[in-house]
Order: C-alpha cells, then structure tokens, then sequence
C-alpha cells in the first residue's frame, strides 16, 4: 500500500467542506486505498488551525474527524534534511515526514511544495491529480 502525506490545507478543506478535493482525497484513505503518514509536529498543526476554523462551523465535528486521523494514521519520527529544503520552512516537516514514511506522494495545494515537483523522490501532488490516481486503481 503506497503511503502519502497530506498537507493541512487539504485536512482542513476535507472537514469543513464536503465536496472538496481534500474530501475526496481523506475518502480514499476511509477505502484503504492509501495509507497516511504524520508526526506529532504535523498533527499539531492539523489540530491548530482545525480549531482556528471551528469557530466558523459550530455544526462540524471535527474532533471527531481529528480522532479518525489520529487512529488511521502511521506516526514516524520526522528523518534529517540536512538543510532547509523549500521556499518556505514552514514546509519542511512535511518533507520530512514524507522522506521518513518513504511516503510516494505529498498531497498539497502549496504552490511552493508543488514547485519543487518531486525532491527525494517524492511526488508534490495537488489533491485533484491524486483523487484521479486513486480512481484509476493504482494502489500498491
């Protein structure tokens, strides 16, 4: 099974907004057609900046969506980048994670992740190319 990290904005669009690409993409994870990596940095902010968004959607459970997450996801410790890897820091754990999981795929709508195209051998996809990639059955 190929493992893919995923980044905030994609868990956020997926809890708040159900017929979002980050919607479908977290449905093929619910199918078991991937599995998701995180680390405990990473999922902090998931958690901050769902709980920045709460406010604006009394009706939503997202921790109830967060707890699913923590429960499906395969936690790792973050691997060594050496160096600062992308245009923003703030995007570095993502790599991280990613490079530790040997994740295939970093799921993203973040221009400066998708720019670098695919560093330590790790695709940067937008969640529409990656929701089309699990339609066509190319799990592993």
């Amino acid at each position: 099974m190929i493992t893919a990290v995923v980044d905030t904005n994609i868990i956020v669009s997926a809890i708040y907004w159900p017929r979002s690409a980050g919607r479908r993409c977290l449905a093929g994870l619910a199918r078991r057609q991937y599995a998701i990596a995180v680390t405990r940095e990473i999922f902090d902010e998931y958690e901050s900046v769902v709980a920045d968004f709460q406010p604006r959607f009394p009706n939503c459970n997202s921790a109830g969506a967060l707890s699913w997450l923590r429960f499906k996801a395969r936690w790792v410790e973050p691997a060594s980048l050496g160096k600062q890897r992308s245009r923003d820091p703030k995007d570095d754990p993502f790599l991280a994670c990613a490079l530790a999981a040997r994740a295939r795929y970093l799921v993203t709508w973040d221009k400066d992740l998708l720019a670098m195209e695919k560093p330590f051998g790790i695709e940067m996809i937008a969640p529409m190319q990656f929701v089309k990639w699990l339609q066509q059955g190319h799990q592993q």
